[in-house]
């Protein structure tokens, strides 16, 4: 069978890798530093060289079709195998690596370690791209599935077949606007429980440790909404008389800004141990401990005395 040239062109495989992830001219354009008109023309190859339009338009957004579909994941190997080639083991030039990873994390953590990140990447590695996206409802196989190459969290137990690495535990504290009733005197738990209360949760659970730790003291606590991020609550907070629940340092630069007030939540609850994971793929592989070094050390300098060596 006659195959053309176009078929076997990595760089067809590199921007066809691009596409199915961004499902976008114009993203895959500025992934790959091409003009959108360049893209265009390479998406015109691609779709010669499969015989299949791969991207079709709906509305306002192009859609893969279900061959690109079916490929995705082939072509993700593809080009993942081709960068491990063309890098030797150990040897990592930070300043001409072109790669895109990305993290998967809640909005504390997003901005707590992920901002810092992107200063020391485009520093260090001008040529790396960080795709920071939130945590969804079920995020249990990001990881295995290649949908993120580091995942940051509260981690009490890893997943099967996941590395961890343990970054530093933060507290639970509660957060309120300034001048909040609550403030005017000594919080105990039954003026915490007589309070109405407000959830942060991707899943928009209404109930949790709180809650047991009240019910062990014969009190019940109205949670009157849930949000999906800690960020959310503390807008809702700061226009409020709710009481939300938020990490001591992982919302700091929130609570900061908005001018919040915080307090001590008037029960034991557990720690929150926060770790990065990473399937062990990429154990070896020089960029990604290099990324993973890089979230450990800005993780070492978020406050004194938090992270556990």
């Amino acid at each position: 069978m006659h195959v053309t040239q176009s078929k076997l062109d990595l760089n067809l495989v590199i921007a066809l890798d691009a596409l199915l992830e961004e499902e976008s001219v114009s993203g895959a354009a500025q992934r790959l530093h091409l003009s959108s008109p360049a893209m265009s023309r390479t998406l015109a190859r691609i779709r010669t060289a499969l015989g299949d339009p791969v991207l079709v338009r709906s509305g306002r957004r192009m859609v893969p079709t279900p061959r690109a579909l079916a490929l995705r994941e082939e072509v993700r190997q593809i080009v993942e195998r081709a960068q491990a080639v063309f890098t030797p083991a150990g040897e990592l030039q930070l300043a001409t690596l072109e790669r895109t990873f990305t993290l998967l994390a809640d909005d504390g953590l997003l901005t707590l370690i992920g901002m810092g990140l992107l200063e020391r990447v485009r520093r260090e590695a001008p040529g790396v791209c960080l795709r920071l996206i939130p945590e969804g409802p079920g995020d249990s196989s990001v990881l295995r599935e290649r949908r993120a190459d580091l995942e940051l969290g509260v981690v009490h137990e890893p997943s099967p077949g996941t590395r961890m690495e343990h970054l530093f535990t933060d507290d639970n504290i509660a957060v309120v606007r300034s001048g909040h009733p609550l403030l005017s005197g000594p919080v105990t738990p039954e003026r915490y429980a007589a309070a109405d209360h407000l959830s942060a949760s991707r899943r928009g659970l209404l109930y949790g440790p709180i809650d047991e730790g009240l019910s062990e003291l014969g009190l019940r606590r109205r949670v009157v909404a849930s949000v999906p991020t800690f960020a959310s609550a503390l807008l809702v907070t700061a226009d409020s008389d709710l009481v939300a629940r938020a990490g001591r340092l992982l919302t700091r630069p929130h609570i900061e800004r908005l001018g919040l007030a915080t307090f001590e939540i008037p029960l034991e609850l557990p720690r929150l141990p926060i770790g990065q994971m990473w399937h062990p793929r990429y154990d070896a592989d020089p960029a990604h401990i290099w990324l993973r070094g890089c979230v450990r050390e800005i993780a070492g300098t978020i406050g004194p005395g938090t992270v556990d060596r």
